[in-house]
């Protein structure tokens, strides 16, 4: 569930980006994908979105959410912001959504006030600005940066913009606001640059602090072209797999790490780019061919990819609900082999139907435990 303030993050991007044309975007601190899936959301078919998590257990969750929703322009990464230099002049957007002290959670989570200090608050500015150091080369010229904490702090939000502009020659750049909304525009202390502070006694939300800027020094740099260990699947291979594939979609399909991939025709152009970083998912995951005969893979059942010709089954609430324990269930019907199970005509995943029983291949790590 993203938080209401955050999504305010749909009106920066459409203030300062044309999201009808394919862009590049990096959601550097993304985890648990709230922003992203929000990001995906609003960008084209033909655009491209990494979604970048540093710590490894938490990469995990996001690369779960990613494929519950469904994107197939998507690229999970496990990277430290530094390894984005391999990508010099790459993204048009890049959002960094800052760890920080976390003031301006103080109304949601009282934790948060015992684990802030004015020393957490130092050391957040300063790890925010290694961050943004970091990831400045891969951001095109002209490209946005939208950056944001949940943080109050005037030394991790107004005093980080005024480093952006005098340390990295950024620009600022302001937005349009509706009175009603109840947003507060700040400017920086030296150099002017615009912010946009969200309090929960003004907002219908949490703590916020979101700024955007414009890269304006210019760098040569380009990307030098990479090795593919991508490669093509054969004609036999697709035949089988265009069964389950809504056709209208241009995709490619790769053999990645021993897995069947569809991505877009412009990810499968960039792949050999991006494999420069530690990817965790791109795409969605199609399966394996066993003697002519897809075994899907779980992200294919959720995908926005499959076709609707997919043999299916309609469950009630409480099947459904066995089915997401991993449960054995039941199902009165005469259709045999793979069969995507739907409640409510949403896809759920995949079960096998036997002649003397039925296998339920719902992720295990993803199954409900409760009661």
């Amino acid at each position: 569930m993203q938080e209401a303030s955050s999504m305010f993050l749909e009106q920066v991007l459409h203030q300062t980006m044309d999201l009808t044309n394919p862009v590049k975007v990096l959601d550097l601190c993304a985890a648990p994908g709230g922003k992203s899936t929000l990001i995906q959301s609003l960008i084209s078919d033909k655009s491209i979105l990494v979604s970048n998590e540093v710590i490894k257990t938490r990469v995990n969750v996001l690369a779960e959410n990613i494929t519950k929703w469904g994107a197939v322009n998507v690229v999970v990464t496990n990277n430290d912001p530094k390894d984005f230099k391999k990508l010099p002049n790459y993204f048009d957007v890049i959002v960094v959504d800052a760890p920080c002290s976390g003031s301006g959670l103080f109304r949601k989570d009282a934790n948060a006030i015992t684990e802030w200090s004015e020393n957490n608050v130092a050391l957040c500015s300063q790890r925010q600005q290694r961050i943004l150091a970091d990831v400045y080369n891969s951001l095109k010229n002209d490209g946005v940066l939208i950056y944001s904490t949940c943080s109050y702090s005037k030394q991790e939000d107004e005093d980080v913009l005024d480093w952006l502009v005098e340390e990295l020659g950024f620009g600022t750049l302001q937005l349009k606001l509706n009175s009603k909304w109840g947003i507060v525009e700040t400017m920086s202390e030296k150099n002017g640059a615009y912010g946009y502070r969200f309090y929960p006694d003004k907002v219908k939300g949490e703590g916020f602090f979101i700024a955007a800027l414009k890269k304006t020094e210019i760098d040569n740099v380009t990307n030098k072209p990479q090795r593919n260990k991508a490669e093509l699947i054969s004609s036999k291979e697709e035949e089988v797999i265009r069964k389950y594939i809504n056709n209208e979609m241009n995709l490619s399909f790769i053999k990645l790490n021993d897995e069947l991939i569809a991505l877009p025709y412009e990810m499968a152009l960039d792949l050999p780019m991006l494999q420069s970083l530690y990817i965790k998912k791109a795409g969605i995951k199609l399966g394996s061919i066993i003697r002519n005969e897809l075994i899907p893979h779980h992200e294919l059942a959720l995908g926005s990819i499959i076709s609707k010709d997919v043999v299916s089954v309609e469950v009630d609430k409480e099947m459904a609900l066995q089915y997401l324990r991993k449960q054995e269930i039941s199902l009165i019907t005469d259709k045999k082999g793979w069969v995507l199970i739907t409640f409510q005509h949403q896809p759920l995943g995949w079960v096998k139907i036997l002649p003397n029983r039925i296998n339920n291949y719902y992720p295990k790590e993803w199954r409900i435990l409760n009661k």
